[in-house]
């Protein structure tokens, strides 16, 4: 690797001025189980590196009935799957968050870096579109709020501009009969990297579903929601007539291309088949509620 600077501010204020010193110049470590490799194969060549692990905002886990989860963008993915409140109330964000590597990797690994590396097959990117996720960001010229599944814009490229970056992830509360599920697929033989992902999440009255939303990723240049087919089964008892039409939708919503890990075809048919799935869970978990 190249000669670099690295600091390990202990603010926000502090990460914030360093990284605005550094323009482009900067990145942050949120774990770096991609950056750094990134950086040893020469993709990236950032001369000053900013450690987030010891900011307090970047760290944040906290649930409450009323604001949700506020999930600090550095806090590593063993700290959250291995966290009961989260277990119970974001089974899906759990499933996502534990496919990203091994333990050694969870250890250091954070579900912020996954999002911020930018990858349409990112796993957690999905789980907390279902979810409904806003992205908290600030930089010098103040903060902003973005939906998760606005944040990626293109494949390794997101929302944040030079000087800004993502501090923290707020997921609403589940609310009534309420939960979600994540699933993929991937190669047996080949790279552990999602050829289709789908999370979805989904409220009931009893019988009746009162809201979902389904996210999907690896079948686009970036991760997607696909709101037509969640918007298709509010008002709707979650039978399969219903989740098949809302496996369709999603299907349609697909862009997918073709390469190594599987046709644009294969994953059009794996985006119906993890809809049809995912939405049974999440239901199946809703009603256990």
């Amino acid at each position: 690797m190249h000669e670099l600077n690295y600091e390990a501010p202990t603010s926000l204020d502090q990460a914030i001025s360093v990284l605005a010193a550094a323009g482009e110049n900067g990145r942050m470590l949120a774990g770096g189980t991609d950056l750094i490799i990134q950086m040893r194969a020469g993709v990236r060549q950032p001369g000053q590196v900013i450690d987030a692990k010891k900011i307090p905002e970047l760290q944040a886990l906290s649930f409450d009935a009323q604001n949700g989860l506020q999930l600090g963008a550095a806090r590593a993915c063993c700290d959250i799957i291995a966290d009961a409140t989260v277990q119970q109330h974001y089974p899906g964000l759990v499933e996502a968050a534990g496919l990203i590597g091994s333990d050694q990797i969870l250890a250091r690994a954070s579900v912020g870096g996954n999002v911020c590396n930018g990858s349409p097959a990112a796993d957690t990117t999905p789980a907390l579109i279902a979810l409904g996720a806003v992205c908290h960001i600030a930089g010098p010229n103040g903060t902003r709020e973005v939906a998760a599944e606005d944040f990626v814009t293109a494949p390794g490229q997101t929302v944040l501009a030079p000087n800004e970056l993502l501090v923290a992830f707020q997921i609403p509360a589940p609310q009534g009969q309420a939960s979600d599920c994540y699933q993929r697929f991937i190669p047996r033989n080949e790279m552990d990297i999602a050829v289709v992902g789908v999370g979805s999440c989904v409220a009931l009255d009893g019988d009746t579903c009162t809201a979902a939303r389904i996210g999907l990723g690896a079948v686009a240049a970036r991760p997607l929601l696909a709101k037509e087919a969640g918007d298709s089964l509010v008002g709707k008892t979650l039978d399969d007539a219903a989740i098949e039409a809302a496996a369709q939708l999603a299907q349609q919503a697909a862009s997918p291309i073709s390469d190594m890990r599987g046709t644009a075809e294969f994953r059009t048919h794996l985006v119906g088949v993890l809809t049809r799935r995912t939405l049974k869970e999440a239901a199946a978990r809703a009603r256990a509620r």
